[in-house]
């Protein structure tokens, strides 16, 4: 079980049901979540900027959707890597969630270090416990 889970997407349907598979998988303790890449770079610079703090803790997965308005996960997944937050957060692992299915989108996801999985939409339990056990 995870403390913290993260999921990014614009969708407020897909939001839920993300939360509701996750709470009822037992998957993560708590679930953070933003409606894009601009929210969720915020998310991430707070954090960075409390990480000397003695009870600093971050999400270690977040489910991250490709197709947002204000700032897609491409665009999210770009900032994360140039401003380094991979190395603020050592352990942070991301799966992209998305309803393409672009091969290119697959290839191009996995040239990012920090992105651990390709998955279609939407989030389920059987999705969960693979998870579970690759983690």
């Amino acid at each position: 079980m995870f403390d913290k889970i993260y999921c990014v997407d614009d969708d407020a349907i897909t939001l839920m049901l993300c939360k509701k598979v996750i709470e009822r998988v037992e998957f993560a303790r708590e679930i953070s979540t933003a409606q894009n890449g601009e929210e969720a770079i915020e998310y991430f610079k707070e954090l960075a900027n409390n990480k000397d703090q003695e009870d600093f803790s971050y999400p270690k997965l977040t489910f991250l959707d490709l197709n947002m308005p204000i700032m897609n996960g491409w665009e999210f997944l770009d900032i994360y890597t140039s401003r380094g937050y991979q190395n603020i957060f050592p352990d942070a692992k991301f799966i992209v969630l998305s309803s393409t299915i672009d091969p290119q989108d697959v290839s191009k996801a996995k040239n990012y270090a920090v992105v651990l999985d390709f998955l279609s939409k939407p989030i389920t339990k059987d999705m969960l416990e693979d998870l579970k056990t690759r983690i």
